[in-house]
């Protein structure tokens, strides 16, 4: 499992709200299907509905987790290299 920084809408139902919020969330990267850039989490943070403590050059990546029969998305603080090695420096457990 790796930790990663989730940026979450404080209100997901109107789509209207004061902003964002982060949180702590722990992915399993088997189940990461894609990393892409998020822009719409980078311009919300120029129009200042991202936490204060979010320095301006902060880059977003959305992650696709795969849940069967459909998947989620997700949005997560960092550039998707950055990311993508956070997910590929997980210590494997062995199997037996």
């Amino acid at each position: 499992m790796v930790k990663l920084i989730e940026v979450q809408t404080q209100n997901k139902y109107t789509g209207i709200g004061s902003g964002f919020t982060l949180r702590e969330v722990y992915i399993n990267p088997e189940h990461v299907v894609c990393l892409r850039e998020d822009r719409a989490a980078k311009k919300h943070l120029h129009e200042g509905r991202m936490p204060a403590d979010l320095d301006s050059r902060q880059e977003f990546t959305k992650i696709h987790l795969n849940r069967g029969q459909n998947g989620i998305d997700i949005t997560v603080v960092g550039n998707p290299t950055t990311v993508e090695n956070q997910l590929k420096n997980t210590k494997q457990l062995l199997r037996g």
